[in-house]
């Protein structure tokens, strides 16, 4: 394809989120999330991979990386990364579309996306544009020299909090945004490594590896 990208350098991945309670007003939870400006949540909201579960006083009940966390005003900010006992095994279709290629609707971080499987990818891969469309922090990303078809140019390395396809939710999913148009988010190995692959005509089984 000719969204095929070469990596120069990716940094490691699975840095556990820091999520902290900054107040509560009006039913709602003021939660920063690795720094980052706080945002009020209503209970059953999602952001930045923290979904609000429960406000009880001055504690909240977060789901955090697919674990269950009680987040209290004040307190040293949690540090969460995925639980491996709670991952979600629901398989994921996707269906060839008119060019032959696989799409799907989505989400990041609860924001709507297209995506678009490409295994030549490093890494799930969305343009500059899209990301701050769904409100993505890239100033929080590392920097990362990637070549492309056009030639090599600067990119930036994320970590996303969920990428949810097909009723399966997928925790921490390495990222790199790009300054360039990409008419799809690409759905690279970062993601795909996570699934065993079966095609069956135009469609495709990505079935959760334990």
């Amino acid at each position: 394809m000719a969204w095929m990208l070469a990596f120069m350098l990716l940094p490691s991945m699975g840095a556990a989120q820091q999520v902290s309670l900054m107040g509560t007003a009006s039913g709602r939870a003021l939660i920063a999330v690795d720094g980052s400006p706080p945002r009020f949540l209503s209970v059953g909201e999602e952001w930045a991979g923290v979904r609000l579960l429960r406000i009880q006083g001055d504690d909240v009940l977060v789901e955090v990386a697919g674990t269950r966390q009680t987040l209290r005003l004040g307190q040293v900010p949690l540090a969460a990364t995925p639980s491996t006992a709670s991952l979600d095994t629901r398989p994921v279709t996707l269906m060839a579309n008119a060019g032959g290629h696989f799409t799907a609707r989505g989400l990041i971080n609860g924001r709507s996306v297209e995506f678009l499987v490409d295994t030549g990818a490093t890494a799930l891969t969305l343009s500059l544009t899209e990301a701050r469309r769904i409100g993505l922090d890239i100033s929080r990303g590392s920097p990362v020299r990637i070549q492309t078809a056009n030639g090599e140019v600067t990119g930036y390395h994320l970590q996303l909090g969920t990428v949810q396809i097909g009723g399966h939710t997928s925790h921490q999913v390495s990222a790199v945004v790009l300054p360039a148009e990409i008419p799809y988010v690409l759905l690279g190995n970062s993601y795909l490594s996570r699934f065993d692959m079966k095609r069956e005509g135009a469609l495709m089984t990505l079935t959760p590896r334990r």
